[in-house]
């Protein structure tokens, strides 16, 4: 199992914009099989912290996912968010059980 971490970064105040879109896109994950999907904001790190945590069972699986991005529901979802965000990075860690 694999816990994938999107730390977003946004412009100042858009945050919660940020946090709105991706809401509404896990609606759409439980289908596509995804485990546990968080959205989550810092409480003590920078500013406009936002990310996106997602766990699968596989990193194979994972990268199969990025076609999730392109379903019309889901890519109407998020046609903007990019205008939210100054950058970000990925963090993927190995669930040791």
């Amino acid at each position: 199992m694999y816990l994938i971490r999107d730390v977003f970064q946004t412009k100042p105040g858009k945050a919660k914009d940020l946090v709105k879109i991706f809401k509404n896109v896990n609606q759409y994950m439980p289908k596509e099989g995804l485990g546990t999907t968080r959205v989550m904001t810092d409480v003590v790190s920078s500013y406009w912290t936002v990310v996106l945590e997602t766990e699968v069972e596989s990193l194979n699986y994972w990268e199969k996912m990025s076609s999730f991005s392109q379903k019309p529901e889901v890519k109407e979802i998020m046609k903007d968010y990019m205008t939210l965000v100054e950058g970000g990075h990925r963090e993927i860690f190995k669930i040791e059980e």
